[in-house]
């Protein structure tokens, strides 16, 4: 028997889930300092009576609705942290917290994950299996993720989905397809080494912005001659430091940038060829090239298999489905497809500025919808496991 405080929830279940969007959006917290936030999302499973599991996290939790002890098990994950934005938007509900601003629409995949898990758990004793639900803390670190798999709660783990908003697509929008729906994400640091002198006299010289100029120039032609013109592949220096005054020439330039990639084999061939060109490059000019790569989330790889289903689930429910992707954005969500066969799913939540600018907004009208979607999703996918598994007895 469902108790009267999940009765009650699911009765008023818009006005909750809104009211715990604006909540969340007002206190931010940032990546692996979601403290609030998850003592927020544990007091609101609890209440409902959803078991929350004990792992060793300092943010972030797992929590739990188990049916059938021996049916499949099933993970649905949302984010939960914030950036580090003063928001600029003219919200009632807007940050109370100065510097910091739910950017990127985690508040409302958690509203949204909780409002499926509130009714998942209506329906827990004719569940035939398990569903968890990730809340997870640093994504935009790109370390929460890993933090999860960590604890080895995913180790009995057949399937696994997620779910990212898209401010450029209307409310009852959904965006999925095979493959990469989001790219892998690489920082990069590159430190060049000359030789400083007057301005006056630079025959005297290993200029270090010079040899900069040119490797950032021959960089560019990776992108452009080096990677098929039909494959996506991004390259961008976003920092460049050296000198200090208007009459001395330099010893030393620093750069920074990202590449983002949707194909491994890409990846890897993109960091080899700029080792070539930075050390290479900084040698022919007499200076030294130093590439220091910082390798982060991979692409998210959504298998053909669920594809189709979550497709076919979302036009039965309503869902404008189109083959769309998030592009070359990133997101840890990677990790777990590396281990566990699943989909990332993206939904409209009303055209806005972009994810990550001060004045980012979410039509909070878009969450009742996605919890919906998502409770459907974990009580389906359960069971189409289930006759798949009873097909391949059979046929053996």
């Amino acid at each position: 028997m469902v108790n009267k405080i999940l009765s009650s929830i699911i009765e008023n279940l818009n006005d909750e889930l809104i009211n715990l969007f604006h909540k969340l959006h007002e206190n931010p917290e940032l990546p692996n300092q979601e403290f609030e936030t998850t003592k927020l999302i544990k007091k609101l499973l609890k209440k409902a009576d959803i078991e929350v599991l004990d792992l060793p996290l300092e943010t972030g939790l797992v929590a739990q609705i188990k049916g059938n002890p021996n049916g499949p098990i099933i993970a649905i994950r949302c984010d939960i942290d914030a950036l580090p934005i003063h928001e600029e938007t003219c919200l009632p509900y807007k940050s109370k917290i100065k510097g910091k601003m739910h950017a990127c629409g985690h508040d409302f995949h958690i509203a949204a994950i909780l409002g499926a898990a509130y009714l998942v758990k209506r329906h827990q004793k004719s569940l035939i299996g398990t569903v968890k639900f990730i809340f997870q803390p640093g994504e935009e670190s790109a370390d929460g993720a890993i933090k999860i798999i960590e604890t080895g709660v995913l180790n009995d783990v057949d399937a696994i989905f997620g779910v990212h908003n898209i401010s450029d697509e209307d409310v009852g929008v959904m965006g999925i397809r095979s493959g990469a729906m989001t790219a892998s994400v690489d920082r990069f640091e590159i430190k060049i080494t000359g030789v400083g002198s007057h301005a006056a006299k630079p025959q005297k010289s290993i200029d270090p912005i010079i040899i900069a100029s040119n490797i950032v120039t021959s960089l560019q032609t990776i992108i452009s001659r080096n990677v098929g013109p039909t494959e996506s592949a991004l390259l961008s220096i976003t920092h460049m430091e050296a000198g200090n005054t208007w009459n001395v020439i330099p010893d030393y330039a620093y750069l920074e940038g990202t590449v983002r990639t949707l194909d491994e084999n890409i990846r890897e061939f993109i960091y080899v060829r700029m080792k070539e060109i930075i050390t290479g490059g900084a040698k022919i000019l007499g200076g030294n090239g130093e590439l220091i790569w910082h390798p982060s989330s991979p692409a998210t790889n959504n298998s053909e298999e669920w594809v189709e289903y979550c497709t076919k689930l979302g036009r039965r429910i309503g869902y404008d489905v189109k083959q769309i992707s998030m592009g070359l954005e990133g997101e840890d969500f990677g990790y777990y497809q590396k281990k566990i066969p699943g989909a990332f799913i993206i939904v409209g939540t009303g055209k806005s500025y972009a994810h990550h600018h001060p004045e980012y907004q979410v039509d909070e009208a878009a969450i009742l919808n996605c919890s919906k979607y998502f409770a459907k999703l974990a009580e389906g996918v359960l069971k189409e496991i289930v006759d798949k598994n009873y097909k391949q007895e059979v046929h053996k």
